[in-house]
């Protein structure tokens, strides 16, 4: 023997022994239980040795020699005793395996090991093992694949038909809370002064609309109220208000300091006092123009402030954006109104829904990437600004197209086949033409009509045995009737 065919044998032997070992634990393999019932099972026990079993008929085995905890020894099991995962024939000799099976014809015999390598005659390969008779109705000249039922049982081979489905495909992308610009206050008085009390709110206080922020002290206001009092009284209005439209004016014409009050931020809460009053108020209170948390508070009591001069900053948190950052190959898919689901990394399992409002005209060069912006409600405060999350927009059109699974498209880059099922063990390798990618599904925009059957599992096996077959195919018709290689070398 060669030392090539020395080493095939060895893995022969580690390769038998492995298959049998599998086949024992998963119940393919029923050993007998006892030596009586193994000696009546295989009478003609031969060949080397593939592994070791429980003498108990417990499903341990070994590859090299041991015993059970109790002292007893492992049983060897040699070669004619284990037991192949393919059926075979009733007939063990060579002779007998090239008799036809009822009335069909043998074409030829393939190597068994799936080597493209085939023989007019029956033969065994270096390893010993029969070659396989391929008969006539087997192997078909219209580019299908037979496939014998026992096969497509053990390979879990499943087959759904073509249908239509909407075609959505769901883009993730990192996102970051972000305030509603739209719902920001900042209270900036438009007079000189300074403040009398600032009210117990601090950075991070949430406040509703109308409390009390601060009591300040502003000139301004001071003489503008004094003069209403002083319109109101005299029912007359000044010059400077000769020209003030009629129509603005209110009975006995006090409207000119009324105006310049509510120009300079001063509440109809305010004015009303003074006229009821009829006095003019030392200080002005400042409230809040909107429920929200404050994001700055910069008074202290008895500062002074120029007109401007920002006294507090306030944001409405119930609405937030999430600004996703989408890759510059998906942005083209990301269109407004589309439905979004956000899961943040401080609330794992829950889903935040919202949709998109804006996608950004510009590019950020260095990430190669587009902002997005994402609406979303926030009725419990549960999102703070700055909160990392994933974001999932669903894109795509409502329409139905014809699609398939995306398992049953075998794709090697410069040709898509799906392997569509002929029924009775069939199946045909055939060339389609692919257009959008969804979630789990390939448009089909040719080769493939409603109804049809695909492969979904299994078709990668399917497709090497349609390879293997063409391979056979291509060596028989290059020498139909010569030896071939293997055989001449014996």
């Amino acid at each position: 023997m060669s030392p090539l065919k020395g080493l095939v044998s060895v893995a022969a032997i580690v390769a038998a022994a492995g298959a049998g070992l599998w086949a024992g634990q998963t119940g393919l393999l029923k050993l007998p239980m006892t030596a009586a019932a193994m000696t009546e099972a295989h009478p003609a026990a031969s060949g080397p040795v593939i592994y070791y079993r429980d003498p108990n008929g417990k499903p341990f085995y070994s590859l090299t020699p041991r015993n059970t905890d109790g002292g007893q020894a492992y049983v060897a099991v040699l070669a004619s005793e284990d037991v192949s995962l393919e059926p075979k024939p009733k007939t063990n000799t060579v002779a007998q395996a090239a008799a036809p099976s009822g009335d069909k014809k043998i074409k030829y015999y393939r190597n068994p090991m799936g080597l493209p390598d085939t023989s007019p005659v029956p033969k065994k390969d270096s390893m010993g093992m029969d070659y396989i008779p391929v008969y006539e109705g087997e192997d078909s000249d219209d580019g299908s694949i037979k496939v014998s039922p026992g096969k497509i049982q053990r390979t879990g081979v499943e087959t759904v038909a073509v249908g239509r489905h909407q075609m959505t495909r769901t883009i993730q992308a990192p996102g970051s809370v972000a305030i509603d610009e739209r719902r920001v206050a900042v209270v900036s008085p438009k007079f000189d002064g300074y403040v009398v009390k600032v009210s117990d709110v601090t950075t991070g206080t949430h406040v509703k609309e109308g409390d009390v922020l601060a009591t300040v002290f502003g000139q301004a206001i001071l003489d503008q109220a004094a003069r209403l009092l002083i319109e109101q009284n005299s029912g007359f209005t000044r010059g400077d208000d000769a020209f003030t439209p009629p129509g603005l004016k209110g009975p006995g014409g006090v409207v000119g300091a009324s105006r310049r009050l509510e120009n300079l931020g001063v509440t109809q809460e305010f004015i009303d006092q003074v006229k009821r009053d009829r006095q003019v108020p030392d200080t002005f209170t400042i409230r809040a123009p909107i429920s929200g948390d404050v994001l700055e508070r910069n008074w202290s009591d008895g500062q002074g402030f120029k007109a401007g001069d920002v006294g507090f900053r306030i944001a409405d948190h119930s609405v937030v954006w999430v600004m996703a950052d989408v890759a510059e190959g998906d942005i083209a898919l990301v269109k407004p109104g589309q439905r979004v689901n956000v899961m943040m990394r401080a609330y794992p399992g829950r889903v935040f829904a919202g949709k998109v409002t804006v996608v950004y005209p510009h590019l950020m060069k260095e990430t190669r990437t587009a902002q997005v912006r994402i609406e979303l409600p926030n009725p419990d405060m549960a999102l703070l600004p700055d909160m990392y999350g994933n974001v999932e927009i669903a894109t795509g059109g409502n329409a139905d197209t014809l699609a398939v699974p995306a398992s049953a498209v075998i794709d090697s880059g410069n040709r898509q086949v799906v392997l569509v099922d002929l029924g009775n063990g069939r199946y045909e390798p055939r060339d389609v033409k692919l257009g959008r990618t969804g979630d789990g599904f390939r448009e089909v925009l040719s080769g493939l009509t409603q109804g049809d059957k695909v492969v979904v599992n299994g078709n990668f096996l399917i497709d090497a045995e349609s390879n293997l077959q063409s391979a056979l195919k291509g060596f028989e018709a290059a020498s139909p009737t010569t030896p071939s290689n293997t055989e001449a070398s014996q």
